[in-house]
């Protein structure tokens, strides 16, 4: 049995957002790691502003939140994604 995945709708509009388009052959681990990747470059990217005073401290907490609910997808763990995206089909000859 070949594996293939099926994103849903909800899935691909967010990861479209971030610029990722997973196809039918990418793994969610895969795509996970990816937006995992740019959860932290952003988070960084806020602390550093935040260390370099261009950002106040009372707005980091809000950039935070904000970043947590556009990441979203990352409150699911990888074997939820592999059961939400997971489909098999049959080899074809």
């Amino acid at each position: 049995m070949a594996r293939t995945w099926v994103y849903p709708p909800e899935f691909l509009e967010s990861l479209a957002g971030l610029g990722l388009a997973p196809t039918a052959s990418t793994p969610p681990t895969l795509v996970r790691d990816a937006l995992n990747d740019l959860y932290r470059y952003e988070l960084r990217r806020e602390r550093d502003r935040l260390r370099a005073g261009q950002v106040e401290k009372s707005a980091y907490l809000d950039i935070v939140v904000a970043l947590r609910k556009k990441y979203w997808l990352l409150s699911f763990q990888i074997p939820a994604w592999e059961a939400i995206c997971g489909h098999e089909t049959p080899d074809q000859p």
